[in-house]
């Protein structure tokens, strides 16, 4: 047996509990993994609170990634001992997720823990932190860099946020955060923004064009928000868009797009290929300056996982959130 957040449903009610499970419940894959440290991000929340039918089966067992030892592989490229991350591939959706004290999966979707990472520091990173970096590299890869002028970071308090803030602000970026809590602007100064924005100045339409003023930006909000963006880009800047924390829809125009040679570059962690995730990880041991990761971390005992979704999405955590499960192995 071992423990684990299960999502259920019974008729149109999901029901989110800790659980003990069984091990032969387990679904099939080629890999083990003792789970040491698994977080809590947005996609969780929604799941666990049900506010989003974000699971795709049931019974569920959320939890975006996690860090580990592998237990058993029957998968070349691992062994016993080794250590190991997953982001994405649909866990905690389609696939028994790391909120859980075991996890079974294919082992094409897990990578080797970066030196000099520890497993916690891995997961203070995270799908989130690891996103973030997949942000940076698209910026970098459309000629996005510090000379070129002021990078803006929405919802710059959150998890992709705030690493987003951190990795360009080492890198020499002159970062401009926005977020819908100002109280918060002294932690995203600490992280390195020059400026911090209320989010209310990109909530209300505005023109399809506005004055130029960002290089590039890391947008996690969507909606107006991103459409407020994009009006405002100097010509041929790029925004690395990963999120959709203010809704799905887009009220812009082309004409950004069209009379500014602006990029709106799309960016996926879920389904990333696997070179390109090594490579990010990479970067992250390279680009984060490590010393701030304690203040962008919370932790949160798998037992208060479920209390900590609703606050997460009521905005009252700011960072990441971590949750330690086999802290004895780290």
């Amino acid at each position: 047996m071992f423990q684990a957040i299960l999502i259920e449903k019974d008729g149109g009610d999901v029901r989110s509990s800790l659980s003990d499970v069984d091990d032969q419940r387990l679904p099939p894959g080629d890999v083990t993994v003792r789970v040491a440290y698994s977080t809590l991000n947005y996609k969780d929340a929604l799941a666990i609170t049900g506010k989003a039918p974000v699971v795709r089966s049931f019974p569920m067992i959320p939890g975006i990634d996690f860090a580990g030892i592998v237990e058993h592989s029957d998968h070349p490229a691992y062994k016993t001992g080794d250590k190991v991350v997953l982001n994405g591939w649909g866990f905690g959706e389609q696939h028994w997720g790391g909120l859980a004290q075991q996890a079974r999966v294919n082992g094409d979707w897990l990578v080797p823990l970066q030196s000099p990472f520890t497993l916690r520091q891995a997961m203070a990173i995270g799908t989130a932190g690891y996103t973030a970096m997949l942000c940076v590299m698209a910026l970098e890869w459309h000629d996005v860099t510090p000379d070129k002028g002021e990078v803006l970071v929405t919802g710059a308090a959150g998890g992709v946020g705030s690493v987003a803030v951190a990795l360009l602000s080492k890198l020499g970026y002159d970062v401009v955060a926005v977020t819908g809590r100002p109280e918060e602007a002294v932690y995203l100064r600490a992280l390195g923004a020059k400026d911090v924005l209320d989010r209310a100045q990109f909530t209300e339409p505005g023109k399809p064009l506005a004055k130029e003023r960002w290089a590039g930006a890391v947008d996690v909000v969507g909606g107006q928000v991103l459409a407020n963006v994009c009006a405002a880009m100097k010509y041929r800047g790029t925004v690395a868009a990963c999120g959709l924390a203010g809704g799905m829809s887009l009220p812009t125009t082309v004409a950004p797009f069209i009379l500014r040679g602006v990029t709106l570059a799309g960016v996926d962690s879920v389904m990333c290929p696997k070179e390109l995730r090594i490579e990010a990880w990479r970067r992250l041991s390279e680009d984060l300056d490590l010393d701030k990761l304690d203040a962008l971390t919370e932790e949160v005992g798998l037992p208060d996982v479920i209390s900590a979704a609703a606050r997460l999405l009521d905005g009252q955590i700011r960072g990441r959130i971590i949750v330690p499960i086999g802290t004895e192995m780290a």
